[in-house]
C-alpha cells in the first residue's frame, strides 16, 4: 500500500508572468517531500502533492514564490468543511506585537490553533467547529483592536475580491506614466534644445516608462534569476541609450509596456470568459430553520437539512425534492438547452437553475461531495495534467531564451573583431534587437490558454475533460469501444414476454424472478420488479447469492430459486428452452426445475446511429461493442447501428481481455477509447487509453473513474469531443508555428541589420497578443 499523499491548493493572486509560473513550478518540485507540483498560469493556481515527510513544504513553497515574484500573494484554498479563517492585519510592523497577538488569540475559547505570519501579515485562526468560527473571529478582532488599536483588519476573502480593483488602479497609473513619458519624448525629439537638457528629458521619460522594469530586472538578478523579459528589455533599451539611440530606447520601452498592458487585459478577459462557462458555483443556500429561512454558505449546510429554492436561484446542493414542482435549467452542467421538470420525489443536482416554481429540497450530499463541487474541481484543475505539447514548449522555452542571449552576445562581439569596417555600435544594436525578440511569452501564455479554452468549450457542451493530456489524446483515436446497456441503448428495460414450461404460470415465473432480483439495482432487475408490481416480502428470502456474470441464487420460502442467463442454467445442469425473440433473457428455475423465461427489451438511443456514423467521419478506424448480453441481442443492436464488430456474452474480465487485444492492434501513436456507464465497467475504463463515462450526471463512480465524463446520455457527444480536440490542437499549432515563424524571420532580419527594435517589439508583444486572441477561439463550439 502506497503512502498517503497530501494535496494542497493555492491561489497565486497577481501572477501575470507565464515564464515565472514555469520557474515557480520547477523550483517547488525540487523541494524535499514534494512528489508533484503544477502551477496553472491561466487560473492562477498552484497544486502541491507531498508525502508528508516535510512539514515545512507550505512555507518553503511560499518563500520560492516570494523570491521569484515578490508581488504575488499566495492564498491557501480552504479545504472542505475546514473551520479556518485568515485575517490580514495591515499595520503590524513590530515582531513582538505580532507574537502578543498570536498568543492572546490562542487563548480565546474554541480556538484550536492561531498562527500569525509576520512577513505576509496574515493571522490564521482554526476552531473546533465550523459553527463557532464566525463568533470566534469576531472575538479575535476585539482582542487585536485592544492590543493594537491602529491595526486595520481585513478578511482574506475580501482582500482577494479587491485585487481586481487594485489591478485597475495600477493600470491607470501606468497609462498616466506612459502619457507623460510620451509627451517628454516628443518635446525632446521635436524641439531644438541643448544636448544636456535633451538627454535629461529622455532619461526622465525612460524612468517614467520603464523604471519599474529595470528595478525588477535588478531585483531578479540579485536572486539569481537572469533570463527573464525584464532583464532582456532593460539590457536592450539601456543598450540603445549607450549607443546614443535615446528616442528609440524610450519608445521601445513605452511600446513594450503598452503591449504588456494589452496582454494583461487580454489574459484576464480570457480567464473571465473561461470562468464564465462554469459559473455554476452557488453563492448561498436558503436554509429552513423552524418556520424561517436563513441565507447561509452552501458549505455550512449538512446532509438532511431542508433548503428552499426560489425561482431564478441556483440549486446549491444535491438533494431530493420533498415538495413543489418546477422546470429547471440544466445547461450549465449538461449543455442541454431544453429545461426538464422536477417534482416531489425527484433528485435534483447543485448547479441547476430553478426556473419557475418554489422547491423544498432535502439535502443528500454535503457541498464538498456534491456534483457541482466535483465538476468545478475537475474543470478548474484539468490543466494540472498537461498535454505533451505544453510540456514540450515549457522545456523549449527553458533553453530557447539563454541560447538567443548567447547568440546576441556573439553578434555584438565577434563581427567587429573579424570583419573590416564593422563597428561595435552597429553590431551591438543588432544584438539588442535579438534580445528583444527572444522572450517566449507568445508560446508560454497562448498554449496553455488554448488547451484551457478547449476544456472550457467542451464543458459548455456537457463534456468534462479531466486534463489537457486527454484532450490532446482525442486527436489520435483509432478505436472507439462501447458498452451496450446505458451507453448505446437507453438502459430502460421493459418485460415484453413471459414464457413458461407448462408447470408454472406466467405470474409465478415473474414472482420468483422478482424475489430473486429484489436486492439488485440493475436495470433488468428493476424492470422485473415493475412488471411484478407488488411488495416483496423480504422475510421469506434466505441465502441470497449473486454469481458474477451469471445471475442470482436464492432460497424463497425454502425453495431454491435461480434467475439469470443461459450460463447459469448450464452451470447448474438445468435443461431450459431456447427463445427466438430478440431481447435480453432471464431464465428462472425452481428447485432445479426449469420454470420459464422472461424476455426484456431495451431501446436504442435516438442519436446512437448518428454517433457511430459521425465517428467514422472524424477518421476513427473501427467501432466495437462489448456486451455481457446474449449474442443474438448484441448482434441485432450492432447491426442496427452500424457498429463494425460486436463481442457478446462477456464477463467483466473478458471485456478487459478484448480491450487489450484491440489495444495491441493500434499504431504506436493511436489511442483506444472505451465508453461505458462508469459503474459496472470500471476495470475497462481504467485500462483504456481514454476512459469515457456516458450518462455521468450525478454518478460518483463515473466522475471518479473516467478520464472524460459525458454529462448527458448522448453518444453523439463523443464525436463532438473529438472535433473540439482537433480544433484545439489546430489552434495550438497555429500559435506555435506563427510565433516561432515571426520570431525566426525577425531574428534573421535583425542579424542582417534590416529589422529595427520596432519590429523586434512587435515580434515579442504583438505576436503574443495575436496568439492570445487566436487561443480564445478554442472556447467557441457552436460551429463544429
Amino acid at each position: 500500500m502506497g503512502e498517503r499523499k497530501i494535496k494542497r491548493e493555492y491561489t497565486l493572486d497577481g501572477l501575470d508572468c507565464a515564464s515565472c509560473a514555469s520557474k515557480i513550478e520547477d523550483n517547488v518540485r525540487k523541494l524535499t517531500g514534494v512528489s508533484a507540483c503544477n502551477v496553472n498560469f491561466v487560473n492562477k493556481t498552484m497544486i502541491i502533492e507531498s508525502d508528508g515527510t516535510n512539514g515545512q513544504i507550505a512555507e518553503e513553497a511560499k518563500d520560492i514564490v516570494r523570491k521569484l515574484e515578490p508581488d504575488v500573494v499566495v492564498i491557501e484554498k480552504e479545504r472542505k468543511k475546514q473551520s479556518k479563517q485568515v485575517l490580514i492585519l495591515n499595520g503590524v510592523d513590530c515582531a513582538d506585537c505580532a507574537a502578543k497577538i498570536e498568543h492572546h488569540v490562542r487563548e480565546i475559547p474554541n480556538v484550536t490553533n492561531a498562527n500569525f505570519n509576520f512577513v505576509t501579515k496574515k493571522l490564521a485562526i482554526e476552531t473546533e467547529q465550523v459553527s463557532t468560527l464566525q463568533r470566534t473571529v469576531e472575538e479575535a478582532k476585539k482582542v487585536i483592536n485592544k492590543l493594537e488599536p491602529h491595526v486595520e483588519i481585513r478578511v482574506e476573502e475580501k482582500q482577494r475580491k479587491q485585487s481586481e480593483s487594485t489591478k485597475q488602479k495600477s493600470h491607470a497609473v501606468l497609462i498616466t506614466r506612459l502619457v507623460i513619458s510620451a509627451a517628454l519624448t516628443a518635446i525632446a525629439a521635436l524641439t531644438d534644445m541643448s544636448t544636456p537638457i535633451e538627454v535629461s528629458l529622455f532619461v526622465i521619460a525612460y524612468v517614467l516608462a520603464g523604471g519599474d522594469i529595470v528595478w525588477k530586472a535588478l531585483r531578479n538578478i540579485a536572486r539569481g534569476q537572469v533570463f527573464d523579459e525584464n532583464f532582456l528589455m532593460s539590457i536592450a533599451t539601456l543598450g540603445a541609450f549607450a549607443i546614443g539611440e535615446y528616442p528609440e530606447g524610450v519608445a521601445v520601452m513605452m511600446f513594450y509596456q503598452v503591449g504588456e498592458l494589452f496582454q494583461s487585459l487580454a489574459v484576464n478577459r480570457s480567464r473571465k470568459s473561461i470562468s464564465a462557462l462554469m459559473d455554476i458555483r452557488p453563492d448561498y443556500a436558503n436554509l429552513q430553520v423552524g418556520n424561517e429561512t436563513k441565507k447561509v454558505d452552501p458549505e455550512d449546510v449538512q446532509v438532511g437539512d431542508i433548503i428552499i429554492i426560489k425561482p431564478g436561484e441556483k440549486v446549491p446542493l444535491d438533494g431530493k425534492v420533498i415538495s413543489g414542482s418546477s422546470m429547471v435549467d440544466t445547461s450549465a452542467l449538461t449543455g442541454e438547452s431544453v429545461p426538464r421538470e422536477v417534482k416531489h420525489g425527484d433528485d435534483i443536482l447543485g448547479g441547476f437553475i430553478n426556473k419557475n416554481g418554489v422547491l423544498t429540497v432535502e439535502v443528500t450530499k454535503e457541498f464538498g461531495e456534491s456534483t457541482v463541487s466535483k465538476i468545478l474541481d475537475l474543470v478548474q484543475n484539468a490543466s494540472s495534467r498537461k498535454a505533451p505539447t505544453e510540456n514540450f514548449i515549457t522545456k523549449f522555452a527553458r533553453y530557447y531564451t539563454p541560447a538567443v542571449v548567447l547568440t546576441a552576445l556573439a553578434i555584438a562581439v565577434i563581427p567587429p573583431l573579424v570583419m573590416v569596417d564593422a563597428t561595435f555600435g552597429e553590431w551591438v544594436y543588432r544584438a539588442l534587437v535579438f534580445l528583444v525578440i527572444s522572450c517566449p511569452c507568445a508560446l508560454v501564455v497562448s498554449i496553455p490558454l488554448g488547451f484551457f479554452g478547449g476544456i472550457g468549450g467542451a464543458s459548455k457542451s456537457g463534456i468534462l475533460v479531466k486534463g489537457s493530456n486527454y484532450l490532446e489524446a482525442l486527436n489520435d483515436v483509432e478505436y472507439v469501444v462501447f458498452d451496450k446497456t446505458g451507453t448505446l441503448t437507453k438502459g430502460v428495460f421493459d418485460v415484453t414476454e413471459v414464457n413458461t414450461n407448462g408447470s408454472f404460470t406466467k405470474e409465478e415465473v415473474i414472482e420468483y424472478a422478482a424475489f430473486a432480483e429484489v436486492y439488485s439495482n440493475h436495470p433488468i432487475a428493476e424492470s422485473i420488479l415493475r412488471a411484478y408490481n407488488k411488495d416483496v416480502n423480504k422475510d421469506s428470502i434466505a441465502d441470497y447469492e449473486e454469481i458474477a456474470g451469471h445471475g442470482i441464487k436464492v432460497r424463497v420460502d425454502g425453495k431454491e430459486v435461480l434467475a439469470g442467463n443461459a450460463k447459469l442454467m448450464n452451470k447448474e445442469n438445468i435443461l431450459y428452452q431456447e427463445v427466438n425473440t430478440v431481447g435480453t433473457f432471464v431464465f428462472v428455475a425452481v428447485d432445479k426445475q426449469f420454470a420459464g423465461s422472461i424476455v426484456i427489451s431495451d431501446e436504442v438511443k435516438e442519436d446512437a446511429k448518428q454517433a457511430i456514423q459521425a465517428l467514422k467521419e472524424v477518421s476513427v478506424k473501427k467501432t466495437v461493442m462489448l456486451t455481457g448480453d446474449a449474442k443474438k441481442v448484441g448482434e441485432a443492436v450492432g447491426q442496427k447501428l452500424g457498429v463494425d464488430e460486436v463481442y457478446a456474452e462477456l464477463l467483466p474480465h473478458q471485456k478487459v481481455e478484448e480491450l487489450e487485444r484491440i489495444d495491441a492492434t493500434k499504431s504506436s501513436k493511436g489511442k483506444v477509447i472505451f465508453v461505458g456507464d462508469g459503474i459496472n465497467d470500471t476495470p475497462v475504463l481504467a485500462r483504456a487509453d481514454i476512459g469515457m463515462a456516458m450518462g455521468g450526471l450525478g454518478s460518483d463512480a463515473a466522475i471518479e473513474t473516467a478520464d472524460i465524463v459525458i454529462m448527458t446520455d448522448e453518444p453523439s457527444k463523443i464525436p463532438t469531443a473529438i472535433k473540439i480536440a482537433k480544433r484545439t490542437r489546430k489552434i495550438v499549432w497555429q500559435n506555435i508555428i506563427f510565433s516561432l515563424g515571426v520570431k525566426g524571420i525577425v531574428l534573421l532580419l535583425g542579424a542582417f541589420g534590416i529589422a529595427t527594435m520596432w519590429e523586434a517589439v512587435f515580434a515579442d508583444v504583438g505576436v503574443t497578443l495575436l496568439a492570445i486572441m487566436n487561443a480564445m477561439r478554442a472556447l467557441k463550439v457552436d460551429n463544429l
